[in-house]
């Protein structure tokens, strides 16, 4: 039987109605990234025991300076921008050494409005292990919205070196972040007992928040460092002579140390953060932040 005209007229108009409102809108893409890797201890040192890569992240193992392992993190995509999820998870083995570091400079650029961008890191260190996590610096752009989390679980003799350096715009190519948001969360543990949290948020214009004398007094860049050893106490005065007017370093548990710096630009940080680095890693620091 067919159908009356006005009828049939009617189901065209209906499904190129629909048809247009999804050529309008169309679906964003958006970037995930996976790294899940493992470390044992070998008799001829620390070894690679599992790997899982997938989406924008990938992992590559140069000839480490000492017998722990180096990875090298690489995002594909090129940066971060809203509705981005990156994940990573690393297990060091008993005795085991690893170092994460990252190719070059994260970067989170301009978001769509009402999306987040997010960046987990996991790290668990067994007994009589020791984790370097030493990122590169993440450079906030205008407009960007990041969340961010680092999660570390140590067994009770194991030991760690973290640093986050970050950057709020490059201030040699004239760039300003006076809108966009950051969250960034940073989680210890020893044996399943918090150790230590810290947590940063900046949202909408950055550099005015920047600017207040009880925030950063108009700095540009600052470097979160966390060291977790049995000599933490010992490298205290060794550090603060290290560091600049804009800098403070606190021993806030019998083997935990807390540093942080303040500087006006990128290349001023890393004038301050290296010297630091070179002395906690013995001067194996990853052959990428000399590049």
């Amino acid at each position: 039987m067919t159908l009356p005209p006005e009828e049939t007229s009617i189901t065209l108009t209906t499904d190129i109605s629909q048809q247009t409102a999804q050529e309008v809108q169309p679906a964003q893409p958006r970037a995930r990234g996976r790294i899940k890797l493992s470390v044992k201890q070998t008799t001829r040192g620390s070894a690679l025991r599992g790997l899982r890569q997938s989406g924008s992240f990938r992992c590559l193992f140069p000839r480490p300076k000492i017998t722990g392992l180096e990875a090298v993190l690489v995002n594909t995509a090129g940066g971060i921008t809203g509705g981005d999820d990156m994940r990573i998870a690393a297990e060091v083995g008993a005795g085991a050494s690893l170092t994460l570091t990252t190719q070059t400079s994260e970067r989170a650029y301009r978001a769509q409005p009402g999306e987040t961008g997010q960046l987990q890191t996991k790290l668990t260190v067994a007994e009589g292990g020791h984790v370097n996590w030493l990122p590169q610096e993440t450079i906030l752009f205008q407009g960007c919205a990041l969340s961010r989390r680092l999660d570390l679980d140590l067994a009770p003799d194991a030991t760690a070196l973290l640093v986050e350096p970050l950057v709020f715009g490059r201030l040699a190519m004239g760039e300003t972040v006076t809108q966009g948001l950051f969250h960034d969360r940073i989680l210890l543990r020893r044996n399943g007992q918090e150790l230590y949290r810290d947590a940063l948020r900046f949202e909408g214009d950055m550099q005015a928040q920047l600017d207040r004398p009880h925030v950063a007094a108009g700095a540009r860049a600052l470097v979160s460092l966390i060291y977790v050893a049995p000599d933490a106490a010992g490298q205290l005065s060794p550090l603060r002579a290290m560091l600049p007017d804009q800098a403070g370093a606190s021993l806030i548990g019998a083997d935990l140390l807390v540093l942080r710096i303040l500087a006006a630009d990128a290349h001023d940080l890393r004038q301050s953060l290296l010297p630091v680095l070179n002395h906690l890693t013995h001067n194996t620091l990853p052959r990428c932040w000399m590049i």
